[in-house]
């Protein structure tokens, strides 16, 4: 088995198939246990903020707990004040986490807007601060999330990458579209290329792998260390067992019956519910639901019921009436 080692100081040894990568409002506990047991090699929190912590917001907290069905587990942090991200790795230190990653790559206004996630690609003499900081308190390896630049005037990743590591970082994550992309676009791979040539710490790959030969591709194409997969996952935590798979065997595993589908999907959900109760569970999980159910006949239908499931068995009862209507079209 093909590994890649992150770090030298307590150091984490990762399966190289597909990571799953940090995703906001998505990638809560439920998620990442779920796609850890279906063979996601390492995962990472939702973004926690370093200020939040500082000013004890239990929601907070509450993003950085790590079970044991996580791990490898990493909690992303994000801010733009070196002190304030210092104190935050002290503050986490409870919840031993197997990786710290700051992120330097989150294009949202309300994060970019005020000095952190991806404006930090402007100030890489800040991020360098940031990085340093973080690295004299953190009692486990810590990596950095970029993108390939704010915009296309400033595609900076490559320099960025190499004062990072200088600064100390374990690891680089790349999603190599600009700021200004978004999640528009297409990710241009090369960035990752390059950044695998320029550096001497592990590089880890993120943006349109969409299948295990995405995969393949990502790594044979840029020479990156682990490949990480975000929106690919939505719906669908079998792209991971089908990543292992083909490594493993060569073999392409075909999608997932339906049944299987809606049995998972109700895992998935049975999970968020135990964990947020009944209520928020619910809301939590419409977004889930919607994701599972694309692509299916009368998906539209389906997904308009999800904005208002408020209850687990209203969830139950739209699972049988899809496979109802299956069973019927197959008579």
């Amino acid at each position: 088995m093909s590994t890649v080692t992150i770090g030298s100081k307590n150091p984490v040894t990762i399966k190289k198939t597909a990571a799953l990568a940090p995703m906001a409002s998505v990638a809560d506990s439920a998620y990442r246990t779920l796609c850890r047991s279906f063979g996601a090699s390492y995962v990472v929190s939702e973004m926690v903020s370093s200020k939040g912590l500082f000013y004890s917001d239990r929601k907070t907290a509450e993003l950085c707990t790590v079970t044991d069905a996580e791990r490898p587990m990493g909690i992303q942090l994000f801010g733009e004040d070196p002190e304030f991200m210092k104190n935050a790795v002290t503050l986490i230190e409870r919840f031993e986490a197997d990786i710290i990653d700051i992120n330097m790559g989150c294009p949202v206004p309300k994060v970019a807007g005020n000095g952190a996630g991806s404006a930090l690609m402007k100030d890489p003499q800040k991020a360098e601060k940031i990085v340093r900081a973080v690295k004299s308190v953190s009692p486990c390896p810590v990596t950095v999330k970029i993108r390939s630049g704010w915009d296309n005037d400033c595609i900076n990743a490559v320099e960025f990458s190499k004062r990072m590591e200088a600064a100390g970082a374990d690891a680089i994550a790349v999603h190599p579209r600009t700021r200004n992309q978004m999640y528009s676009g297409h990710s241009d791979w090369d960035i990752i290329r390059q950044i695998k040539q320029a550096v001497s710490v592990p590089v880890i790959g993120n943006g349109d792998v969409k299948s295990a030969l995405d995969c393949k591709k990502m790594y044979d194409e840029t020479g990156c260390d682990l490949v990480m997969i975000g929106r690919a996952s939505y719906g669908n935590p079998w792209i991971f067992k089908s990543i292992d798979k083909y490594f493993e065997t060569g073999e392409i595993l075909p999608p997932p019956a339906l049944k299987e589908r809606i049995e998972v999907m109700l895992t998935h959900v049975r999970m968020i519910v135990k964990n947020l109760g009944e209520g928020q569970g619910m809301r939590e999980a419409r977004k889930n639901v919607a994701w599972y159910l694309k692509g299916l006949p009368n998906a539209a239908k389906y997904r308009n019921e999800c904005g208002s499931l408020v209850a687990f068995s209203q969830l139950e009862d739209m699972s049988r009436r899809i496979l109802q209507s299956q069973a019927q079209c197959e008579e």
